[in-house]
């Protein structure tokens, strides 16, 4: 198994509109982030009549012995709301306070840095203990995990290198669980399920905004397959004796497909962005744009054509983003050359196909 390919796949995956271009918060298509595999709690996915999913189920088909055993990970990043809080001065703390009382705002300019609230994500994984196929056929498996909740302060220093404001950035408890199982078809072959469930209770679903049903979610969530001694059977492509049984295979929220070394059968990866067998990541492209439906010459292009004010807006939006302006600036003149123009897919017309088309003369 290529960990190194299928991680970096899966990453491309996990970050799939984390920010999309012109990658500033003011823009009006980054106000609604993480459209993609989201899992919320089961008290709004009811209140949504089941339109915004509390369950994401993954079959595929597995061929093997009854030893083969099985790998799931399961990857999601969590939600953290960002807030500035104001420092009140220390007169204004409460006897016993153990940190400073804050006002949170929603921007604060402090030693020429322009604080504002936003959204931020941490990465989420699960991983489950090798499972014996035959096992699962039998008894599923069933892994519950939790997240605690918290909140974290950073200082923010004006000039003269005092402490007047802090970033504080709170998490919500999250709750879920894996479900995994197997059903044997025949002659070696088993339909695998697994089901991500999210467990995190809700109050009064029905006033909650989805801003604040997005802290208790599970975002850009997706699941890593693997088996040892035994081959996953391709949803795009599979052979003819098993399309019918691939054809009863149902996933809800994602879409498995193979992944890793083409021609390789020992992974998947069950995205909730819909994917070829055996993507690959450009290795033209030297970083991470969050936007897969972009070419990377175009991105690049476009951001150095953001205006001072622009830039100074996404330097403060976050780490991940402000790695994207600071990379792309630095980029020389010679990367611009490797992303321009590049050809792939292409391979010599065979016999068959060449005899199709006829000059004049042969007419």
């Amino acid at each position: 198994m290529n960990a190194k390919l299928i991680e970096s796949i899966a990453n491309a995956v996990l970050y799939e509109g984390y920010m999309l271009y012109p990658y500033r918060p003011s823009s009006v298509k980054n106000q609604q982030r993480w459209n993609f595999g989201v899992v919320y709690p089961k008290a709004y996915s009811e209140i949504q009549k089941g339109n915004d999913i509390c369950v994401m189920k993954t079959q595929c088909l597995v061929r093997g012995s009854e030893n083969a055993e099985i790998e799931v990970k399961v990857r999601f990043l969590q939600c953290i709301a960002r807030k500035i809080g104001i420092l009140h001065s220390a007169g204004s703390r409460t006897e016993g306070e153990r940190q400073p009382d804050l006002e949170l705002v929603e921007s604060f300019t402090i030693g020429g840095q322009d604080l504002q609230s936003w959204q931020e994500a941490s990465e989420r994984e699960v991983n489950l203990v090798p499972m014996r196929i035959a096992g699962l056929s039998s008894a599923p498996i069933r892994q519950e995990f939790e997240f605690l909740g918290g909140q974290d302060r950073e200082p923010v220093q004006s000039g003269a290198g005092s402490t007047e404001a802090f970033i504080v950035r709170g998490r919500e408890a999250i709750r879920g669980c894996v479900e995994v199982s197997a059903e044997v078809l025949g002659d070696g072959v088993y339909r695998l399920t697994v089901a991500l469930a999210n467990l995190t209770g809700l109050e009064a679903p029905h006033i909650q905004t989805r801003e604040n049903v997005l802290l208790k979610s599970l975002l850009s969530a997706h699941t890593v397959l693997g088996v040892n001694g035994g081959e996953f059977i391709s949803q795009i492509d599979p052979p003819a004796e098993l399309q019918a049984a691939s054809g009863k295979c149902r996933n809800v929220g994602t879409w498995p497909v193979m992944v890793g070394d083409e021609n390789a059968r020992n992974a998947m990866l069950s995205s909730p962005i819909i994917l070829y067998d055996y993507p690959q990541i450009a290795p033209e492209s030297n970083g991470d744009l969050f936007d897969g439906t972009e070419i990377d010459e175009i991105l690049a292009l476009r951001i150095l054509t953001l205006s001072d004010d622009e830039k100074r807006e996404i330097r403060q939006s976050d780490a991940r983003t402000r790695e994207v302006l600071e990379r792309t600036e630095s980029m020389p003149a010679e990367h611009f050359m490797k992303v321009h123009g590049v050809l792939r897919g292409m391979r010599p017309a065979d016999a068959s196909f060449a005899g199709n088309f006829k000059s004049e003369d042969d007419r």
